[in-house]
């Protein structure tokens, strides 16, 4: 990362084994890629985050601020409340997209395999709606069609997670689908994986140094060199939005 403005951060942690004083331990790596003011990904960032609490996650992001992260409109990442408040200290001007993806199968969790494709089918019609105010309403009906099929515990998790799952609505229409899912970082987390195949590791630092290879990797292949989305949907939103201002 050189610095500059980033409108679109997606973060996650990821679990590798290490050895930390004789006994065997899971540490968190965590990880932030952006796409930058001019529509590129790049990678901005790993670290050793011992546990993916709120310090670890304060740490990191006061790390990536630090090294000159700025500009951040929308943080897009799973459903951890640690990773909410630290966002909420050190970007505080940004909002958060909770990953459809993940609000998925969160609630599949309370559904039995039998019902799952078919929950599924309800669970992205919501998202599926042309305005936050149609997502909303179909939402409504979701949950009312997921009772009616006696999956309480399901719809309950509809119910109190859909609406971290709409922020997308408040950007251009054209970056919704790439912004309401972290399945941006998916590649970079299978490379990061891959290092698993290795085995245990000596210390945090030697797995954190193999997974910045990766990493490293990666971006500079077409992943990182071809532009990902058109920067102008969101310039023009932002011109729009300070004239009604």
């Amino acid at each position: 990362m050189q610095g500059g403005r980033y409108p679109y951060v997606y973060v996650d942690g990821i679990y590798l084994r290490r050895n930390w004083g004789g006994e065997f331990e899971n540490v968190a790596i965590l990880v932030a890629i952006a796409v930058n003011e001019d529509g590129y990904r790049e990678v901005l960032g790993a670290a050793e985050g011992m546990k993916e609490n709120k310090a670890s996650w304060i740490s990191f992001f006061q790390w990536l601020r630090g090294r000159g992260l700025d500009g951040v409109k929308l943080i897009v990442g799973d459903k951890c409340l640690d990773m909410l408040e630290a966002v909420g200290e050190v970007f505080p001007d940004a909002k958060y997209q909770r990953c459809t993806v993940h609000f998925y199968r969160n609630v599949f969790s309370a559904v039995p395999c039998s019902k799952v494709k078919l929950v599924a089918k309800m669970l992205k019609a919501i998202h599926a709606q042309e305005s936050k105010k149609a997502a909303r309403e179909k939402a409504e009906l979701v949950i009312a069609q997921v009772l009616e099929i006696k999956l309480k515990k399901a719809a309950k998790k509809v119910q109190d997670g859909v609406e971290e799952t709409l922020t997308y609505c408040q950007f251009p229409y054209e970056h919704w689908t790439l912004i309401r899912t972290n399945n941006v970082i998916e590649r970079l987390n299978r490379e990061i994986r891959r290092t698993r195949v290795v085995g245990t590791f000596p210390d945090g630092n030697s797995a954190l140094m193999l997974v910045c290879a990766r990493l490293r990797h990666v971006a500079g292949t077409q992943w990182g060199n071809r532009k990902y989305m058109n920067m102008k949907h969101l310039e023009a939103a932002s011109d729009d939005a300070s004239i009604a201002g």
